[in-house]
């Protein structure tokens, strides 16, 4: 108890609140211009952050990125263009209810799901975090380097229709990750003589140069455009939502429980969370056929889960170290940043804090509703900023924000580097998710790795020695099992593909 108190004090502070309107605003805004993720939403965060104790940081992230997904909902009901990819699975559903007249409930849904989904999530966290924790305390260097294997295979795995080309992003960030000088022998790799790569590449520039500057390039065709097209107005925003939403109370558990789960595997994500969800609930529905027509059912169903899924993301980040989705893994690069390492033993060495961001979450998420229907109504201005104003006044940001990490120009050289070839992989559908996973995941693989060489002198079997660590160990062979079958034996349709040629769709209507 005395501990909740304190967490309640270090959550209940002035600035902290502060932080989480500002962050929440924040988020809303960039969620709701088409093309700008929740990712490059925490992404231009993390420079500020910098300048933050751990608290506010993670507050930071964890409401502009909640709010961001929320907010991503409303370009997909009004113009059919989702603002985040997480939006995408059920912007036809809730475009097409505005066609009926239902827009105002179709954003009300999103809004109200979004946010039971989110609590869900967290009572999930909060619940099961612990309890993994005290389990985890027996793992050793063997166990770590299996389940940080594990969470890069599955990464790889989840993150399109092709894990070939996840695989190759993988390995690109093991490349970023292994520049500089090894841990644990000292020796100097892939530096090619340039003094500022000794100590590794910083994580600040690559996280925004994957994602912001990425995203930046992708959007260069609509920098002519003035703003977007003219939005009709939502009215009646929460008319007929509770009536909606207590036919459909089992659709909204379900998909709370399975957004969490799926956000618990490392590198799914909401996107993936709400496309898997929304077909699970059509395959469910006892009315399938109303799918695709402006259907509340489906629409509901995936807006719980993409939110719930933010929670999930924190399982295996706080407990294990390691990263959920891309946004775990910019929140576990802040918090290292700050002295504290992401582990079971958090959650003894710092309960207080841990705590605090079980509230911080909750509180976002019960935001969701005022501060979206604000959004709601503001929605015309947001979409008529110019994006010849807003993307370079982005892009100033960003250098910004890279400098700043170690008041080095070489680190703007770093993000605009990476930007440039993350824009390229992008284009070619490599997914980038497995490139940030294995940049924070690489250093973690390789150390316990070492370490157990060294305990066993170089005997690979005696990683299996241990009943846990044999157990990760097989299932993680078993993950690479499958991602070589799948990518011998063909492509077959499947939430994963769906969204990908949804969202091909989505950017040509953009452009």
């Amino acid at each position: 108890m005395t501990t909740l108190l304190e967490s309640l004090g270090m959550v209940f502070r002035g600035d902290v609140l502060l932080v989480i309107l500002s962050a929440s605003l924040f988020g809303l805004f960039i969620g709701a211009v088409p093309g700008l993720t929740a990712t490059m939403a925490v992404a231009l965060l993390v420079p500020l952050t910098f300048f933050m104790d751990p608290l506010p940081a993670v507050a930071a992230i964890v409401s502009a990125s909640a709010m961001a997904i929320v907010a991503g909902d409303i370009p997909g009901a009004l113009l059919r263009i989702p603002g985040t990819p997480a939006s995408a699975a059920y912007s036809e559903e809730a475009y097409l209810m505005g066609r009926k007249g239902r827009l105002g409930q179709a954003l009300g849904l999103n809004l109200a799901c979004s946010a039971i989904g989110g609590v869900v999530g967290v009572m999930i966290l909060a619940l099961c975090a612990p309890i993994i924790a005290e389990f985890a305390i027996q793992f050793t260097s063997d166990e770590y380097f299996w389940l940080s294997l594990l969470g890069l295979s599955c990464a790889v795995m989840v993150s399109g229709p092709d894990p070939l080309k996840g695989a190759i992003s993988m390995l690109l960030g093991l490349l970023i990750a292994m520049i500089g000088m090894d841990s644990v022998s000292g020796q100097i790799r892939y530096t090619f003589g340039i003094t500022e790569l000794l100590s590794g590449v910083s994580i600040l520039p690559v996280m925004i140069g994957l994602f912001a500057v990425a995203e930046l390039l992708r959007r260069l065709p609509e920098i002519g455009q003035v703003s977007m097209p003219a939005p009709p107005q939502a009215t009646n925003t929460f008319n007929g939502v509770g009536g909606e939403m207590w036919h459909n109370k089992r659709s909204i558990a379900r998909s709370g429980v399975l957004g969490t789960l799926i956000g618990a595997l490392p590198g799914a994500g909401a996107d993936i969370a709400s496309w898997i969800s929304y077909a699970l609930s059509r395959r469910l529905s006892r009315s399938p056929e109303k799918y695709g027509t402006g259907h509340a059912e489906g629409l509901v169903s995936a807006s719980a889960a993409n939110n719930a899924s933010l929670s999930g993301t924190y399982i295996p980040a706080l407990v294990f170290g390691i990263p959920g989705d891309t946004i775990t893994a910019i929140v576990i690069g802040v918090l290292m940043m700050k002295g504290i390492t992401p582990g079971p033993d958090v959650f003894t060495t710092d309960a207080t804090l841990v705590n605090a961001i079980f509230i911080v979450f909750l509180l976002a998420n019960l935001l969701i509703v005022p501060l979206g229907w604000l959004a709601v109504r503001g929605v015309r201005h947001i979409l008529a900023v110019p994006h010849c104003v807003l993307y370079p006044l982005i892009l100033l940001f960003c250098i910004v924000g890279a400098y700043a990490a170690n008041n080095s120009l070489f680190d703007i050289w770093i993000m605009l580097s990476l930007g440039i070839l993350a824009y390229f992989l992008a284009e070619n559908d490599f997914p980038l998710g497995p490139m940030i996973l294995a940049v924070i995941l690489g250093p973690v693989i390789e150390g316990n790795f070492m370490r157990s060489m060294i305990k066993s002198q170089g005997d690979l079997l005696m990683l299996f020695d241990r009943p846990i660590a044999a157990t990760l160990g097989a299932i993680a062979l078993l993950v690479w099992g499958a991602i070589l079958i799948s990518t011998f034996s063909g492509s077959r349709e499947s939430p994963l593909s769906l969204r990908k040629r949804f969202t091909k769709k989505t950017r040509n209507q953009s452009l």
